[in-house]
């Protein structure tokens, strides 16, 4: 009988146990979900209401700290750039910032420059990140990427020093010379030849200024809006015509051959002028009694078929190290020579505008001495089908050009141009 009191009263106090243990554990459980997490801080519910549609419409990076520092919010623009990582933001002057504003309330603003993550050539990534209290608790960092902005801005300042170099040149000269005019008044042959002179520098003038405002306008326009087919042949006998007394006076022949019937898709006006100064560019930087050759022929492309113009020299040829360099504004490989034959170091970097804005685009081959290649590319005008009908040279079975000898080579049967 004792016996089983006793099994009964233990039993009993097990269970009670067991009771309150459950009561604990069920209290512990209601306790932690109720416990504020990592994870929960970085939900929208921390934010005040309406603050996380503003941040995902914003064009800056955004990115929301609490008073521990922590990440509550960021947009993907500030994962890319590197400004968050693991939960905490990574750029240590813009942290302490945050620090600073959450402490005085007081808004800031920085301009830095951060390294570009990837990269591992040094360049910097220029951005402006302002710091401002977010209700009670939370920091908003707004941060603008300024690299590109930057870039447009080095490239306009250079730009106007080339500019007023390259007017300061002639126009001061000009003023000399007309001084030079004024105190030999008594001498003819002086005042004859300060006034040849005189009237070379005005071409210039008048060239750089010229190319300038066909720079500015190849960069504006929009060529496609009238675009028409352009006959190839046309604008190579135009760009003939427009260098033939230049051609002349140095002895130069001047032969144009290839596939005939080609027409490209563009622009005429500017097409004309892109041809024109690839072949007023060989004349000038050709010597004496050679040749200059303008070849065109039909390629085969991944978008279409192109149309590739070849303007061959043989002049002093261009090293590797201008190579890269000969379509920027103002570049000249050899200045002393631009300033005999009044180039602006413009007529390429036109060129290469128009190309671009045609969808094609401007190649260059050289070799030191031995001349050199310019070669422009553009899509060529029609459908396949006409074009499988109009020329013999296209294989009807596979709709693929026949291979065409290279551009670098002797013009195909060439008509020489007096």
């Amino acid at each position: 009988m004792d016996v089983n009191a006793a099994v009964a009263a233990a039993a009993a106090i097990a269970g009670v146990l067991t009771g309150v243990i459950a009561m604990l554990a069920f209290r512990v459980s209601e306790r932690e979900q109720k416990r504020p997490t990592r994870t929960s801080l970085h939900t929208d519910a921390v934010l005040p209401p309406g603050v996380d549609t503003v941040l995902s419409v914003l064009r800056s990076s955004a990115v929301v700290l609490d008073e521990a520092d922590a990440v509550v919010k960021a947009s993907s623009a500030a994962y890319a750039l590197g400004l968050v990582r693991g939960g905490k933001l990574a750029v240590e002057p813009m942290l302490r910032m945050a620090r600073d504003t959450r402490r005085d309330g007081e808004i800031r603003q920085v301009e830095l420059d951060l390294p570009r993550r990837g990269t591992g050539r040094g360049e910097a990534l220029a951005v402006s990140a302002r710091v401002a209290p977010l209700g009670s608790r939370l920091v908003l960092l707004l941060v603008e990427d300024l690299t590109e902005a930057r870039r447009t801005e080095a490239v306009r300042r250079d730009f106007v020093a080339n500019v007023s170099h390259e007017l300061k040149t002639p126009v001061g000269a000009l003023s000399l010379l007309s001084e030079a005019v004024m105190g030999a008044s008594e001498d003819p042959e002086a005042v004859e030849r300060f006034a040849g002179r005189m009237q070379i520098e005005a071409t210039r003038l008048t060239n750089l200024v010229q190319e300038l405002i066909d720079l500015s306008r190849v960069q504006n326009d929009h060529p496609l809006e009238d675009a028409e087919p352009v006959r190839v042949d046309e604008l190579v006998a135009e760009a003939v015509d427009r260098c033939r007394h230049q051609a002349g006076t140095k002895q130069i022949t001047m032969a144009a051959g290839g596939t005939a019937e080609l027409r490209v898709w563009g622009h005429r006006g500017q097409l004309a002028a892109a041809l024109g100064n690839l072949v007023e560019n060989a004349v000038n930087y050709s010597p004496a009694r050679t040749r200059v050759g303008i070849a065109a022929r039909r390629v085969a492309a991944p978008g279409g078929e192109h149309i590739e113009i070849a303007v061959t020299d043989q002049g002093i040829g261009i090293s590797e190290k201008d190579k890269e360099r000969v379509f920027e504004r103002f570049y000249r490989v050899d200045p002393a020579r631009s300033r005999q034959t009044g180039g602006t170091g413009l007529g390429l970097a036109i060129v290469k505008h128009v190309a671009a804005s045609h969808g094609g685009e401007v190649t260059v081959w050289s070799s030191e001495g031995q001349g050199s290649t310019f070669t422009l590319r553009l899509p060529e005008a029609g459908s396949s089908r006409d074009r499988a009908a109009q020329h013999p040279d296209l294989d009807v079975e596979d709709g693929q050009p026949h291979p065409d000898p290279s551009p670098y080579e002797p013009l195909p049967a060439p008509e020489v141009l007096p």
